[in-house]
């Protein structure tokens, strides 16, 4: 009784404390520590990955950038917090971390029922197959009895279950905690396929020790928009994430780069007037200064920027826009006007 008693007074101090940490509102608590607190994954290569001095690089890795330059005016400003697919929700929501930006799927039950707010898509994506070459297979439909490797914790082990069973066909999970975990054990042959979004296969394939050796399949088998995450019940922190994005996709739209971003303060455009702070008042409605989306740009870059040097073309992962090109060139990405 006595241990109970005492555990359950930790855990109300835990609570409280952490209660209020969030009740002065996100945006106030980190200024006042400095930094954003951001969660990432425990190392994917494109999206959130640590170099061999330790920094941390990516797309998921820019957002949380993007969100400290508008918010401390320095994109440096961010504390990484590597998190698994099963600890990422838990330390959104305790307080642990300001942003969860990690490859992370928008779903109806994780934003109707987690107490969290998606602030928008990074990047859309789509679950498919990585085999080996060795094993001849042209179709996720020739993989009827196949062992699959997967990781825990995603959407990908119910999508995964979902065309097996709509094509009839049977299969045996190899369940890893880890992506690292998981493709190592595609690599020892404990599995014939691995399966995840295809960025992420993309993303894995190169840490095969013979790349070529594995091919992605043709098949998508699902929707997976990729996201930032926050806390609900923070109205103003779920804008300035929600708006730091718009603010990259905004920004390539109108030829606003991290290069010429100086010179476009002087614009005639009334939209990149607003953008970069020309036009005074934007900033305002985020509790921010004006500079908050010329910060971005000229720290981080526009989503283009952010998309080429990390997953694009010229990257290692060499992935198409595709989906993730502007409105305006076919793809998907749009942002809301800013003024």
């Amino acid at each position: 009784m006595k241990k109970t008693f005492v555990s359950a007074v930790a855990a109300l101090g835990f609570m409280t404390a952490t209660g209020a940490a969030m009740a002065d509102g996100t945006l106030d608590a980190v200024k006042k520590k400095g930094f954003v607190q951001c969660g990432v994954s425990t190392g994917l290569p494109g999206f959130s990955n640590p170099d061999d001095k330790g920094n941390w690089m990516g797309l998921d890795v820019d957002l949380c950038r993007a969100v400290a330059a508008a918010t401390l005016g320095d994109a440096s400003k961010v504390k990484y917090i590597p998190l698994t697919a099963k600890e990422r929700f838990t330390a959104l929501q305790s307080g642990e971390i300001d942003l969860l930006s990690r490859n992370t799927t928008w779903t109806l039950t994780r934003d109707g029922s987690l107490g969290l707010n998606f602030a928008g898509v990074n990047y859309y994506d789509g679950q498919g197959f990585l085999v080996s070459k060795d094993l001849g297979v042209k179709s996720a439909k020739e993989l009827d009895g196949a062992a699959v490797c997967i990781q825990a914790g995603t959407t990908t082990e119910l999508n995964l279950a979902d065309y097996f069973r709509e094509f009839g066909m049977k299969y045996q999970p190899v369940v890893f905690d880890t992506s690292d975990q998981t493709v190592k054990g595609f690599e020892a042959g404990r599995c014939d396929v691995l399966t995840s979004d295809q960025s992420q296969l993309y993303a894995l394939r190169i840490q095969l020790s013979n790349p070529d050796k594995a091919m992605v399949l043709p098949e998508v088998i699902s929707k997976e928009p990729l996201g930032p995450v926050v806390r609900q019940g923070d109205d103003q922190w779920f804008n300035i994430v929600k708006w730091s994005l718009f603010a990259a996709i905004t920004a390539e739209e109108l030829g606003v780069s991290s290069d010429n971003v100086d010179k476009m303060k002087s614009s005639t455009n009334p939209n990149v007037q607003r953008l970069l702070g020309a036009e005074a008042g934007q900033g305002k409605n985020l509790g921010l200064d004006d500079t908050w989306a010329f910060n971005i740009v000229k720290q981080v870059g526009n989503y283009g920027e952010m998309f080429e040097r990390n997953v694009g073309k010229s990257s290692p992962l060499g992935i198409e826009r595709g989906l993730n090109a502007l409105w305006t060139k076919g793809g998907l990405q749009y942002a809301p006007p800013i003024r």
